[in-house]
C-alpha cells in the first residue's frame, strides 16, 4: 500500500494541469504546513522564528522545469532578493535552489548567466548557496556545472542522493574539491535501472555515502527524518570521534519538529530546509510521497475547515 501511494503522489507531482490549479488556489489543503507562504516576507518571518529555537535553516524559493527565459531570469532574481532579505535582516540562513528554475533545461549560457549572478550575491553578502540535486536525467549536467563553478566559488554546494547506484562514484570523483554536500536519500520516482528499488538497499548505500564523505573529511549534511539514519551517524560520529562542526543534520520546515528541537539541545547542528513561494506543488506531492503520516495529517485538516 505504501509502495503505491509513492507511485501515485510521485505522478501528481508531475502533472501541469494541477501544478496550474495550485498556483492560482494558492497554499491549501495542508501544503501550509510544508511551505512557508508565498513571499520573502512570510519566509523571513519563518526563519526568524526558527533562529530563535537555535535552528539554522536553508532557504528555498519554490520552482523547477521552467521552459520559458523570462520565468528563468525572474526567479533568478527572486533567489538574489532572498539572499538580500537574508543578509539584510541578520538571519542564519542559507539558500537553496533547483537549477531548472534558472534555465538548465533552456540553455547552457542561460543557466550559467543565472547561476554567477546569484553566486556573486552569495559572495558578496557571505550566504552559501546549495544546488539541489534533481531527478536522474539533470544530475550529470548538475555536477558538470558545480564542478565548473566551484573553481571561482566556494561558498558553494550541492546534494547527492542515495538511492542512485551513481553516488559512491560521484561521491569519490566530487572529493577533490573538499565540498560541503547535502546527503539524501532521493525522492524523484526513477527507473531501477539507475536507482535502488528497495529501501533496504538505500539505507545501506545512504550508511556508506555518509560514513565515506566523514572520512574524506568534508563537511557533511544528513538529510533525513528517519530515526535509524540519525542514530547510525552520532554513533559512527562517537566513534570516530568526529568533531560536531564537521557535520550538521538537515530536516524539512514541518516535519518532525520535535525531534529538530531535541537534537538541538542534545549539541547539534539542525538545519531546516524551507521553501516558499506560489510554485508549491511538486514539491508538497513529493513530501507526501515521502511519509504516509504527511497524507493523515493533510486529511485531517482537510476535515477540520
Amino acid at each position: 500500500m505504501e509502495k503505491l501511494m509513492r507511485k501515485f503522489f510521485l505522478f501528481l507531482s508531475n502533472n501541469k494541469f494541477f501544478t496550474k490549479l495550485a498556483k492560482k488556489y494558492g497554499l491549501r489543503f495542508g501544503a501550509a504546513r510544508f511551505v512557508a507562504g508565498e513571499q520573502i516576507a512570510q519566509a523571513t518571518d519563518t526563519i526568524r522564528r526558527l533562529n530563535k529555537h537555535d535552528l539554522v535553516v536553508t532557504l528555498d524559493h519554490l520552482g523547477e522545469f521552467v521552459s520559458d527565459e523570462k520565468e528563468a531570469r525572474e526567479r533568478t532574481e527572486q533567489c538574489v532578493k532572498a539572499i538580500e532579505a537574508i543578509a539584510e535582516e541578520n538571519l542564519d540562513s542559507q539558500l537553496s535552489l533547483k537549477m531548472t528554475s534558472m534555465g538548465l533545461d533552456i540553455s547552457r549560457e542561460l543557466v550559467m548567466e543565472n547561476m554567477r549572478k546569484i553566486l556573486e550575491a552569495g559572495k558578496k553578502h557571505n550566504v552559501f548557496v546549495t544546488i539541489d540535486m534533481e531527478d536522474y536525467e539533470r544530475c550529470q549536467a548538475t555536477i558538470d556545472i558545480f564542478e565548473e563553478l566551484k573553481k571561482d566559488y566556494d561558498g558553494l554546494g550541492t546534494v547527492l542522493q542515495a538511492y542512485l547506484y551513481r553516488t559512491v562514484d560521484d561521491l569519490q570523483h566530487l572529493n577533490q574539491y573538499n565540498p560541503n554536500l547535502r546527503l539524501v536519500k532521493g525522492a524523484y520516482k526513477e527507473s531501477p535501472e539507475v536507482a535502488y528499488p528497495n529501501k533496504k538497499d538505500v539505507d545501506e548505500n545512504f550508511k556508506k555515502i555518509i560514513k565515506m564523505h566523514l572520512e574524506n573529511g568534508n563537511y557533511t549534511a544528513v538529510a533525513t527524518h528517519d530515526d535509524a539514519m540519525i542514530e547510525y551517524t552520532k554513533e559512527l560520529v562517537k566513534e570516530k570521534g568526529y568533531s560536531k562542526d564537521q557535520f550538521e543534520f538537515q530536516m524539512l520546515y514541518g516535519i518532525r519538529n520535535e525531534l529538530q528541537d531535541q537534537l538541538v539541545k542534545e549539541g547539534y547542528t539542525v538545519r531546516v530546509y524551507v521553501p516558499y513561494g506560489n510554485d508549491w506543488y511538486g514539491y508538497f506531492m513529493r513530501r507526501l510521497a515521502e511519509r504516509p503520516a504527511n497524507v493523515a495529517f493533510v486529511l485531517k485538516g482537510i476535515l477540520k475547515k
